[in-house]
């Protein structure tokens, strides 16, 4: 039963103060996904403390993980295409939902990453004598994306797509390299093989995947995204935007921490690339 069906069923169970809590959401639940627990109890007309045990009372660990059921419940619409799309849905109505489905799936993402493991990647990152990012599939754009950001810092980086070559790289990695493996179910064999090649090589292993999957627990450090997403059913989105976003904050945090010098190096190769590009009138 789905967390929207539980708010319907068990309407009987709540007390006057969570029946409006259950009311906003089942008027809006996008907008529920997007509030903040302080928005939502506003909206409901009662306290934070109301929609905490609301939370509480449907068998979830807080309003947080409230939201992630609620979003894996609106996750369940046609095969294929993207979370509470209908078949008759027009451009429009799609274009909308997706939107919104990805938006309220960033604002998950961001509650459920732990930033105590960002602080420590970006200095695994900053001192690496190389980097190597790998991903099959969907999760290949986002490797790809990530050797564009970080090609430009003047640090050996890797990208293979293809998994011969993958393997390969790995087996010549060592201590003071960093292999970032991307994969959104972490259950993907050969990337869960190269993870314990390059461990066995002693270079550190960063999974940006989910934290209890066969490649999360290979992997040294886990970044997890609590995408609501099952890419076994519907196009992988959601999740891949996710991904994204985390290599920007990753690209983002490497930046910083190397300090002005660098930053203004940063400048110059942008500064270089210009002439590349027709000058706005």
């Amino acid at each position: 039963m789905n967390i929207l069906d539980k708010i319907t069923r068990n309407s009987e169970l709540f007390s006057k103060s969570e029946k409006k809590v259950a009311e906003a959401i089942l008027a809006n639940p996008q907008t529920a996904i997007h509030s903040s627990i302080a928005t939502l109890a506003n909206l409901s007309g009662v306290s934070e403390p109301t929609v905490n045990r609301f939370c509480r009372r449907l068998d979830t660990k807080g309003f947080p993980d409230f939201k992630l059921h609620l979003a894996q419940s609106l996750a369940q619409g046609t095969p294929y295409v993207n979370r509470n799309v209908d078949e008759n849905d027009g451009p429009e109505e799609y274009t909308n939902k997706i939107f919104e489905s990805t938006m309220a799936a960033l604002d998950i993402a961001k509650q459920s990453v732990d930033i105590s493991t960002i602080n420590r990647v970006v200095d695994l990152l900053t001192q690496a004598k190389k980097i190597s990012f790998f991903g099959l599939g969907s999760s290949a754009s986002v490797a790809h994306d990530a050797l564009n950001k970080f090609f430009r810092f003047n640090v050996p980086v890797v990208y293979f797509e293809d998994i011969v070559m993958q393997r390969m790289s790995t087996m010549n990695s060592t201590e003071g390299d960093v292999i970032v493996l991307i994969s959104h179910t972490g259950r993907t064999k050969s990337l869960v093989e190269i993870a314990q090649m390059a461990r066995a090589n002693d270079a550190i292993v960063v999974g940006i995947t989910a934290a209890d999957s066969p490649l999360g627990r290979e992997s040294n450090y886990v970044l997890s995204l609590d995408v609501p997403e099952d890419t076994d059913m519907y196009m992988p989105m959601a999740s891949r935007i996710a991904q994204l976003t985390l290599i920007d904050i990753l690209a983002t945090g490497f930046t910083l921490r190397r300090g002005n010098k660098f930053r203004e190096n940063l400048k110059r190769v942008k500064e270089s690339l210009k002439d590349s590009r027709f000058s706005l009138n």
